[in-house]
């Protein structure tokens, strides 16, 4: 008898292998009185053919672990979903253990939001907080770059088997992040899978960041799973006359929290704000002069900058880029800088 098996055995989703399993070990000696005699069939098929086994081959193969609803270290807060997946298959580590808030959006978001995910993800990894996305274009890949930047641990949950990533331009992105799906290896994305996906998505996070959102959103099914598991739920405000962020001020007007920059989100945890900058060190020679220029100035333009400290603009922008990636300052929307700390 195996878990695992029922768990591949064709026909036995989410809530017929639920079915089994709360029956306890002896469940499975009663699949046939539980599931009927055509999935028992099937499953005494599976069992028999050593799916189970070739199943674990080749995910070991790809470097690749699954986990079942029957493991220990299956992530615990898949367990609050009515329809746990039966097994989940994981490319890298995740052991859980921390804070976890999934930013989420528009595969189509506009550069301010873009920015503001990214330097949020930033300032919750530098908080110790992981950062859960789809790895999908728009906001979800700037939500894995900046928990990348803030060396901090991200989950992409993906649409299709953790071995076929999409949208193939991330691959690169992939490779560096922890990947979990409940799909098998080898399956490719499908419309159905997406708001499966966003389910996971919204029980391994504590909260949810929705950062921009049209009407008919894939984030907006995100929020409503939080909500529904009891997890807090927050929104980006933005333009009121900006379609693309009807669906996001949709969910402000309806009760969700306003996350205007990373520390709403930490007192949403109910953890403290971070004092940026604090850890580390102050910026010294034309690096330091030019952070101390944007301090006094509070956001500015590169070519402010280089009139202020009558340096090339090429110098600036390098100074600046030098700067952003040591975390003393940030870009803004439009081009601007402001200064961290």
């Amino acid at each position: 008898m195996s878990w695992l098996a029922l768990a591949l055995t064709p026909g036995v989703g989410p809530a017929r292998f639920l079915k089994v399993f709360e029956a306890g070990e002896e469940g499975l000696e009663r699949v046939g009185e539980l599931l009927g005699a055509e999935l028992e069939r099937a499953y005494r098929r599976t069992l028999a053919a050593g799916e189970a086994e070739r199943a674990k081959e080749r995910a070991a193969a790809s470097g690749v672990r699954p986990v079942g609803l029957w493991e220990a270290d299956y992530p615990p807060t898949l367990r609050h979903l009515a329809d746990p997946p039966p097994l989940v298959y994981l490319k890298g580590g995740w052991s859980g253990g921390r804070p976890a808030v999934a930013v989420v959006g528009s595969r189509k978001a506009q550069p301010w939001a873009l920015d503001f995910s990214e330097r949020l993800a930033r300032t919750l990894a530098e908080a110790g907080v992981a950062v859960v996305s789809g790895l999908a274009r728009g906001v979800d890949t700037a939500a894995h770059k900046g928990a990348l930047a803030g060396g901090g641990p991200t989950l992409a949950v993906l649409g299709s088997g953790v071995d076929v990533v999409y949208p193939p331009e991330n691959a690169e992105l992939a490779a560096r992040l922890t990947l979990m799906s409940e799909l098998p290896l080898g399956r490719g994305p499908s419309a159905g899978s997406f708001p499966r996906r966003n389910r996971l998505i919204a029980a391994l996070a504590d909260a949810v960041v929705i950062v921009q959102a049209p009407e008919k959103s894939g984030a907006l099914i995100t929020a409503a799973l939080a909500a529904e598991l009891g997890r807090e739920v927050l929104a980006v405000p933005g333009r009121p006359s900006d379609w693309a962020s009807r669906g996001s001020n949709r969910l402000l007007a309806d009760g969700a929290g306003v996350a205007q920059d990373p520390d709403d989100v930490l007192e949403a945890l109910g953890m403290a704000p971070a004092a940026p900058g604090a850890d580390r060190p102050k910026p010294d020679g034309a690096a330091g002069a030019l952070w101390e220029a944007l301090r006094r100035r509070g956001e500015a333009l590169p070519d402010d900058l280089a009139l202020d400290l009558n340096l090339g603009a090429a110098e600036v922008l390098g100074l600046l880029t030098r700067l952003e990636l040591s975390g003393h300052v940030r870009a803004l929307p439009g081009g601007r800088y402001e200064a961290v700390g």
